[in-house]
């Protein structure tokens, strides 16, 4: 697993991590499992900047950012192409700031004499054998809203710095502070479009210089986009996944794509037995670990099926785009209550007739579910999830049959043992009470938050996968530049009826995207291979989820729902997919803790390894 620590303390630290190497100019920082070339650093003096990870800043650039260090503007240092971790010292401070999407987490917890910090919680977890957080772990499952106790990692006495702050380390004692805004001042579509299209470009140019080899996926308009900007630089392997029951058009638009752009080489990968979702679940030796539950767990065949045919008869490192982030950043959803918030009444209900046609409900139903969000603050959402927590378990509703909230409980709430239930109802008390939430004022803002940092934390699944390929898995949409750019557009400009993604045609009206994917109104999506993979390993999921598993132990989840799951399933009816689908990752994720233990430390004076 690739991870980066620093250790900021009065005294020389007992371990350093098992296998890394020391970033050059730095005292007591390491970078493990990660290529040179993707840790730069520069010094003048008592200041020094050091960027881990993809990051398309010219030697220049970097020397410049001195200044900006010396000057304390911390912003200035997250703004250059690509995603990675900025780690600045200044004197007797040391700073160390993460992405805005998560894909760099910094963890820290300190110790006697000092502070360590990390890119990965279960690395400062082992330095004590701290045990998993089971209520963090309920909330992860029960609401996926990262930002509701946004300094509680995964571990016990392991705290997590929330996307959009940094960790400030002044003489061993840490701090954390904001850098980023809560939320953006909006900028019209029309001006947006320009600054959409530079950061996409910057972001995509930044990852394939020098590369041998480029690929990317080839299906929806997100991903389409950046293959086209790939191929503007040169031969670019387009991937398409295929299987009859996906029922979209995916592979017809990509075909004709193709044939459109020069330099695009289309590869098919047509699905099968092994290409579904839960395939391989019975053998988790051959999942990559990683720092958090990781939905790529349960699709990793389709995965690496994709990236096989990217390198087929490549060498040499490579890099392969994905459009993980489009959807999020180029639409929008969850906006209707605060137009009725904002009494801007025409908008709302246009947008809601829009999506009242879309959902084939009536207008009054979606308004009626918008309309209970548009009175509701942080604070009474909170308590709302709070009292039903502390409630016995009702049962299962389909997601448009839930009113629209900040904190929407998951099925997996539904499942949880009623002790579990009520501590984490008290942690969540506890932190409304502390006003320690901090996401914006907006419903579609936190929204869209929630999804940015579970997308951005979900990559490294991905990554993990694709480093046995050779390949840099690369997520332009998620890079701090082109979120920013996005987001400042409000959302129902981004998610207007009528038109699919319009800040993508704002962006490239010129290309080198065709117009006919522009135009594009259809999505695909993998339902059809999702219900294949639930039934058809059934039993498989039935063990994990049994009353052996670790989340029963831990209160997380009693069997018999999920069984009554399954059995749905099987006959054909709906269930909550997305729910099972974390559980499953999840199970996985503490089981590879309990079977394949890390060594994550060894000790400074005679290498013997901790775990």
């Amino acid at each position: 697993m690739r991870w980066c620590t620093g250790w900021a303390g009065r005294s020389v630290p007992p371990v350093r991590p098992l296998g890394g190497w020391a970033v050059p100019g730095w005292d007591a920082v390491w970078a493990v499992g990660r290529p040179r070339e993707q840790v730069r650093a520069v010094r003048a003096g008592d200041t020094a900047l050091a960027v881990i990870g993809e990051c398309g800043a010219e030697d220049a650039q970097l020397a410049a950012g001195l200044r900006d260090v010396r000057c304390g503007r911390w912003r200035e240092l997250t703004v250059w192409p690509g995603s990675h971790l900025v780690l600045v010292a200044h004197g007797p401070q040391t700073l160390v700031i993460g992405d805005l999407a998560g894909q760099h987490p910094v963890y820290w917890r300190q110790t006697g004499g000092g502070v360590w910090w990390a890119s990965a919680a279960s690395a400062l977890a082992a330095l004590d054998g701290a045990p998993v957080d089971a209520v963090a772990l309920a909330a992860h499952l029960a609401i996926g809203q990262p930002d509701l106790m946004p300094a509680r990692s995964l571990f016990r006495g392991v705290q997590r710095v929330p996307p959009g702050w940094l960790l400030r380390i002044d003489a061993g004692a840490p701090v954390v502070e904001r850098f980023e805004p809560v939320e953006y001042e909006p900028v019209p579509m029309a001006q947006a479009g320009p600054v959409v299209a530079g950061a996409l470009r910057a972001a995509v140019t930044a990852r394939i210089d020098g590369r041998r080899a480029v690929s990317a996926d080839l299906a929806g308009l997100d991903s389409t986009t950046l293959a086209c900007l790939a191929a503007d630089h040169g031969p670019t392997i387009a991937t398409t996944f295929t299987d009859p029951r996906l029922r979209d058009d995916d592979l017809a638009y990509a075909r004709r794509t193709a044939a459109a752009v020069a330099g695009l080489r289309h590869r098919v990968v047509s699905g099968g037995p092994g290409t579904v979702y839960y395939s391989g679940l019975e053998d988790l030796e051959h999942l990559p670990v990683t720092d958090a539950p990781n939905p790529y767990a349960v699709t990793a065949g389709i995965k690496r099926a994709v990236l096989a045919a990217a390198v087929e008869g490549g060498s040499g490192r490579g890099v392969h785009f994905a459009g993980t982030g489009g959807d999020t950043v180029l639409s929008a959803t969850g906006y209707l209550p605060d137009l009725l918030r904002e009494r801007r009444w025409g908008t709302a209900v246009s947008h809601a007739q829009a999506r009242a046609r879309v959902g084939r409900t009536s207008l009054w139903t979606v308004l009626r579910r918008a309309r209970r969000a548009s009175r509701a603050t942080p604070g009474s959402s909170v308590r709302a999830a709070v009292a039903e927590l502390r409630a016995p378990a009702g049962p299962w509703l389909p997601g448009q049959r839930v009113p629209l909230s900040r904190v929407p409980l998951l099925a997996g709430a539904r499942w949880m043992d009623q002790p579990v239930r009520d501590r984490l109802a008290e942690a969540l008390g506890l932190a409304v009470e502390q006003a320690a939430m901090v996401g914006p004022g907006r419903l579609s803002g936190w929204t869209e938050r929630a999804d940015l940092l579970h997308l951005g934390a979900d990559m490294a699944g991905w990554r993990a996968l694709a480093i046995g390929f050779g390949v840099e898995v690369a997520a332009p949409y998620l890079d701090n530049e082109v979120l920013r750019a996005c987001l400042a557009v409000r959302p129902e400009e981004r998610g207007a009826p009528g038109v699919y993604k319009p800040l993508l045609t704002a962006a490239f009206p010129n290309g080198p995207v065709p117009p006919f994917v522009l135009g594009r109104v259809t999505k695909g999506g993998f339902n059809g291979v999702s219900y294949a993979g639930l039934v058809g390993h059934a039993d498989t999921i039935a063990e994990l989820l049994g009353p052996a598993s670790r989340l029963a132990s831990l209160g997380l989840l009693t069997p018999g729902p999920v069984e009554a799951m399954l059995r749905l399933a099987g006959e054909g009816q709906r269930v909550p997919q997305g729910s099972l689908h974390l559980a499953v990752a999840t199970e996985v994720w503490l089981r590879q803790l309990d079977l394949r233990p890390v060594a994550w430390w060894e000790e400074v004076a005679n290498r013997v390894a901790t775990a």
